[in-house]
């Protein structure tokens, strides 16, 4: 009992099932800025394409090292 296709049938099935991968161009890298000390502690992916959402343009609350508690982070581009 054969239990996989004939290889012409293989040949034929292959080249239309694989999938491209998608650009990396759709995302850009942006750093996180503590509103009270200034360091930028966090780095994180945003969608070019879709807009930023407006949490990310308000800020985040994330947690700061050096002030050991959570602050607001806004988003700065380098």
């Amino acid at each position: 009992p054969a239990r996989y296709p004939p290889p012409d049938r293989l040949r034929r099935v292959l080249p239309e099932s694989i999938v491209m991968a998608k650009s990396k161009d759709a995302v850009e890298y942006v750093w996180l800025q503590c509103t009270e000390c200034n360091d930028l502690n966090y780095r994180t992916p945003i969608n070019v394409k879709g807009g930023m959402p407006e949490k990310m343009k308000a800020g985040l609350k994330k947690y700061c090292p050096r002030l050991r508690k959570h602050t607001l982070h806004k988003i700065k581009r380098k």
